[in-house]
This record gives structure tokens, sequence and C-alpha cells, in this order.
């Protein structure tokens, strides 16, 4: 492998030698600042774009379906390509490949920030996905070639897990902040620069790193790997609207499934695969899998669905929007930091068991408490708690996965668990958000029905409410009207903002049955003190 290396006519002086090992740990340390700063970057935007849905929703009259897009989109791309990019960073050269990705994510960006319509602003999103899927696997994979020496890269693996825990729960802090500060678009432009800066940085200190066995690239691997992870994400997001019993849908499952065979096959026979399925043999890893897959699909229904709640329902400012994150944001920092050393001192099965429960008893509190006037005092601390517990699991999880994974397949190790948690990101939006948006219309259709609204009016309702107008309607029509009329126009508002509460109360509640469904997971599968995986032994999967 590529380590970082003193260069050898460093050793001829004496003078040269001593300053020597300064300046490769400075070098070393700088690549790993310019690593982070990528990481918070590709991290930040999963969470971010939560901040910015109520305004999105506002300007361009975008329904529920339209913003789990500019949610999904992302997700999707980063999803669909994260294996084959890390892949191609293993065999191409992990600092290629990364500054590649970090120039298109801020291209999407632009895009984003120019957006005149929600369909431009969906493109740059998925162009940003494009980027980060190229971008992020190698932030975890290059760690172990710039720290070579094992008790520093177990140091820089804890600091890593931190800044990506710090990343996900300052998004929508941070991004509630910009919009309160201009506007929506601003989320996009602070992404342009700090992604620029990023690039440079990372291009002055980074060093190179790859597979030194140069292997033939899997490209049969990466088209189907591909195909069958965008095609089935895609048909269960677009599946909310078309109908997931329709034949489009069906036929995307079915040619999704088909290619998933094929990708099986191809990946068994293969000189070298893509992706080795016989890491899947290591409970380790596949728990580690698992558990990146529900935990990431349960913290969205908290970034995606309660921050759309509060701005919609309890009708809070982007500044308190910030404010009422802040408890999150305290507790996965925290819990990160420390969950660090709690791994390296009794390895990642007790302390990943233990985070799945506590972020399962916030996720809960939170269904249970939160109502129309909710704020920080109300919520704040049930979000906290949750906070703890995704701090907690964001370092085993990731720990877990590397157990059993050879240092020349970091990247490709790297971005499968990613992998995961994106197809968890994506899979969240979609299918919680079919059933907030069943709420929203079966559901909203019935209660309407029931106060005598008639259809031509249950129809103007049902959409007012999809496009987050429903209080600017409710103004509309309320002015002059008489006390009747505006009686039945507060039922109908109580109505709609019932049907998104109910929506939130399943959406949540099966987040906390799949919290409490991984901690069992992850008790059974995670590693003790002591199991790890060292190059210069046999490979114990081969």
């Amino acid at each position: 492998m590529d380590d970082v290396r003193v260069p050898s006519d460093a050793t001829d002086d004496p003078h040269q030698q001593s300053r020597a090992p300064k300046f490769a740990s400075m070098k070393s340390h700088f690549g790993f600042a310019a690593l982070l700063a990528i990481l918070f970057l590709t991290f930040l935007d999963n969470t971010i774009i939560s901040a910015v849905l109520a305004n999105v929703q506002s300007d361009f009259s975008a329904g529920v379906s339209q913003l789990q897009w500019v949610v999904g989109g992302y997700a999707l791309a980063f999803a669909s390509l994260m294996l084959m990019c890390g892949s191609l960073g293993d065999n191409f050269g992990r600092k290629k490949v990364m500054l590649i990705g970090v120039a298109i994510f801020c291209a999407g960006s632009v895009v984003c920030a120019t957006a005149s319509g929600v369909t431009e602003l969906i493109i740059g999103r998925v162009i940003m996905g494009v980027g980060a899927a190229s971008s992020e696997p190698s932030t975890l994979s290059m760690i172990r070639h710039i720290f070579p020496d094992r008790r520093l890269r177990a140091r820089a693996l804890g600091t890593w897990a931190a800044i990506s825990g710090l990343a996900l729960a300052m998004g929508p802090v941070v991004g509630a902040t910009l919009v309160g500060i201009w506007s929506w678009r601003a989320v996009f432009w602070f992404n342009l620069v700090f992604g620029c800066a990023a690039l440079v940085f990372a291009a002055i200190w980074l060093p190179e790193s790859s597979d030194p066995t140069r292997a033939r690239p899997d490209f049969a691997g990466f088209v189907l790997g591909a195909f069958v992870l965008g095609a089935a994400t895609y048909a269960t997001i677009a599946g909310e609207t078309a109908g997931y019993l329709s034949n489009s849908i069906v036929l995307l499952y079915v040619v999704s499934g088909l290619a998933l065979v094929a990708f099986v096959y191809v990946e068994r026979r293969v000189k070298n695969p893509m992706l080795n399925l016989d890491f899947f043999r290591r409970r380790a890893f596949t728990g580690s899998i698992i558990v990146a897959f529900t935990s990431y699909f349960s913290i969205f229904s908290i970034f995606f669905f309660v921050a759309l709640y509060l701005e919609i329902v309890a009708s809070v400012s982007a500044f308190n929007l910030a404010l009422d994150f802040l408890p999150l944001l305290a507790g996965m920092v925290l819990a990160s930091i420390y969950s660090g050393r709690w791994v390296g001192r009794v390895g990642s099965r007790i302390p990943m068991a233990t985070g799945c429960l506590i972020a399962s008893t916030g996720v809960l509190l939170t269904n249970i408490i939160i109502g129309p006037g909710a704020n920080i005092s109300t919520v704040g601390w049930t979000m906290g708690i949750a906070g703890i517990g995704f701090g907690i699991l964001v370092v085993p999880v990731t720990s877990s996965a590397l157990t059993g994974v050879p240092a020349s397949n970091s990247g490709i190790a790297a971005s499968t668990t990613n992998t995961s948690r994106e197809l968890g990101a994506v899979a969240g939006v979609a299918i919680l958000g079919s059933i907030v948006n069943a709420q929203l219309t079966v559901h909203l259709t019935q209660r309407l029905i029931a106060l005598g609204i008639p259809a031509s009016y249950r129809s103007l309702v049902i959409s007012a409410v999809t496009t987050g107008s429903i209080s600017a309607q409710e103004k509309k029509f309320s002015k002059g009207a008489g006390a009747a009329i505006n009686h039945i126009i507060h039922e109908v508002v109580s109505a709609a903002y019932q049907a998104f509460a109910r929506g939130l109360d399943l959406a949540l509640g099966i987040s906390f049955c799949l919290l409490l469904g991984s901690a069992l997971i992850a008790f059974y599968t995670g590693t003790s003190e002591g199991t790890t995986y060292e190059s210069d032994q046999t490979d114990p999967i081969s």
C-alpha cells in the first residue's frame, strides 16, 4: 500500500533526518484535516436540506413527493454510485477520484442555488449526490494510508466518526441559520464556498494512494450494482405517486431483482470483483451493514418529518427550528466523541446495541410529546436523547464493518457501509413519506367528508396541505368571513394537521421498532475487544 513516507533522500543528512518526521507528521495531519473537511461537507448535506423544505415548498408550490425527491435525489445518486467510486479510487487513485468528486459536488451546488423550479433543484441535488459518491468513500479508506501506525489510526477513526456525527447533527442547525439570515439558496452557496476551499486544501496536502495490485476494473459489476440500487430506490420513491402495484413500478422491482441475481453471479465468477461477497460471511461486517441501514432509516424520520412538522404545523421560524435541533446536535457530537473511546476499550457489540436502545427511546418520547405547540422546551430534550443514541452508533458501526477487511480493500469496505447508510436514508424518506402522504390524502379525505366539505373543496384542501400553503389559504379564506365560515375553516385546518400528525406518529413508530430490532442484531453480531484484522495475517475470509 502507499503509506505516507519520508523521502529517501531526507535520511542522508542528520539535520534533514531530524526534520523529516516532523514534516511527515505535519503533512499527515493537514491531509487528515482535508479529509475531515470533505467528510463534513458530504455528511452535512444529508440533513442540511431538512431546513429548507418548507421554504422550497412555498416558493415552488412543491408537493411532499417532490420534496422527497429533493432529499432522495441526493441519497439516490450517493447510494447507487458509492460502491463503484470506492473501487475506482482503490484502483486509479483515491485522491484523484476524491478531488473529481468535490468538483462535481460544487457544480451541483451552483445548479441548486440558481434553480428556478423544483425540477432544476432535484437535478442539482442528483449532481451533488454523484460528487458525494465520488469523494466520500476515500475519506475513510485513506486514513489507513495517512496513519500507518495502529494507535494513531485508531484515534483518527474515532475523530472521523465524531466529525460524521457532528455533520449530520449540524445539518438542520446550519441550514436553518442560513435560511434565517438570507434564504434557502444560501445553503447551496455555502456548499460551493466550503467545497472549493476543501478542494484546494485537499489538492495541496493529501497524498495519493491506491491498491498496488491495480487489478482490472470490474465494469460489469459497476453497471449491474449501480442499476440494482438505482432502479430499486427509484421505484420506492416513484411508487408513492404512481402506486406500488402499478405496472411500471412492479416492472422496475422485477428488473432490479433480476439485475441483483446477475450481479451476484458476476461477482462470484469475475477474477477481481468490485465487491467481495465473501465479506458477508463475517457476522461483524454483515451486522454493521444492517444496523447502518436501519439507523439511517430511523434518523431521517427525525431529520425529514419532524422538521417538516415543526415548520408546517407548529409554524416555527427558521431560527427557532435551529434552536429545536440544538439538543440533537449536542447529543450526537458528545456521544460520538465518547463512543470512540468506549469502542476502543470493549469493542463494538455493547456500544452499538446501547446506541440503538437509547435512540429508540428518544424517537418514542419525541413521538409521544410532539404537538402543534412543540418547541425546544418540549421536544428538545427528547430529540437530545435520540441524538445521544445516534451519536453512539456512528463509531461502532464503522469499526465493526472494517473488522475483517484488508487495507487494500478499505475503499470498497467504506463504500459498502456508507451505501447501506444512504439506502437507509432513501428508504426512510420514501417509505415513511408514502405513509405520511397516505394520511394526508386518505385519512384527511375521510375527515373532510365527515365535516360535509364538497368534493371540489376537498381537493383544494388536500393540495394546500401537500404543498405547504395551508396556512396562507386559511388566512385568505378567513379574511372578512363570518363566524360560521371561520369555524368550518378552523375545523378543516385542524383535520389537516391531525392527518399530518397521524402520519408522523406511524413514521416514528416504525422507526422505534426498527431500532429495537437493530439492538438485538448489534448485540449478536458486534465485535468484542481485541477482534481486529491485521493486514500481515492470512485473510480469514479467503
